[in-house]
């Protein structure tokens, strides 16, 4: 990547993103947040300049750096990449570890965050804006819709179908083949051993409607 970046979240998930981009050796420009708190702040020695809808720096993407959105609310992350695509026409970038094994036969798409230790294996698929926390695999030809975010530890099963906008928590297994919903939420530690319904939440193992 030729352009710096500039990273739309500066809590947590900005954090880690800043990590990935430093090992990867990609600058990053700035931080945007729309906490005020975090206003005129540095991360490391990169600073917060303001919030997310700051024109003097959001006209710079597309044409002086690229952006990457690290938001983990899912409605925030949606409007943000919403923004990003009527005003300034462009596709948030990934920021993908290091570490991460991702098969030559996996697919990515856009604006995706995979974290350190994520197992993308043949064939697996994650679309866009997605968010797969550390240690996460994604198993043979599983497939995840966009603005899924699955918790660290997490197993998704061979040939198994993640709805958008679906929140899996960490330590789930979901055993191979199994569909969920989208909007659906799984609580952390749980095994899903059947389909999920869309906007449903499921907790324990194996995993029931809460």
């Amino acid at each position: 990547m030729e352009n710096p970046v500039l990273i739309f979240g500066a809590k947590t998930l900005g954090k880690t993103a800043l990590d990935i981009f430093n090992r990867n050796q990609v600058l990053v420009y700035g931080f945007l947040d729309d906490d005020e708190t975090t206003h005129g702040t540095e991360i490391g020695d990169i600073s917060v300049f303001g919030a997310t809808d700051n024109e003097g720096f959001t006209k710079l993407i597309g044409q002086k750096c690229e952006a990457f959105v690290a938001v983990e609310d899912r409605t925030e992350r949606k409007s943000l990449v919403e923004f990003l695509h009527e005003t300034r026409q462009v596709q948030p970038v990934n920021a993908v570890h290091p570490s991460a094994i991702i098969s030559e036969d996996a697919h990515v798409g856009h604006g995706n965050l995979v974290a350190a230790g994520v197992i993308l294996q043949p064939f697996s698929k994650v679309n866009n804006h997605c968010l797969l926390h550390a240690g996460a695999i994604v198993d043979t030809e599983a497939e995840l819709e966009d603005f899924v975010q699955v918790g660290a530890g997490s197993v998704i099963g061979t040939g198994a179908k993640i709805g958008e906008n679906t929140f899996i928590g960490a330590g789930v297994t979901i055993v191979a083949g199994v569909e969920i919903g989208k909007n659906a939420r799984i609580g952390a530690g749980s095994v899903v051993i059947e389909n999920i319904a869309a906007g449903a939440t499921v907790f324990g193992n194996p995993a029931k409607k809460m």
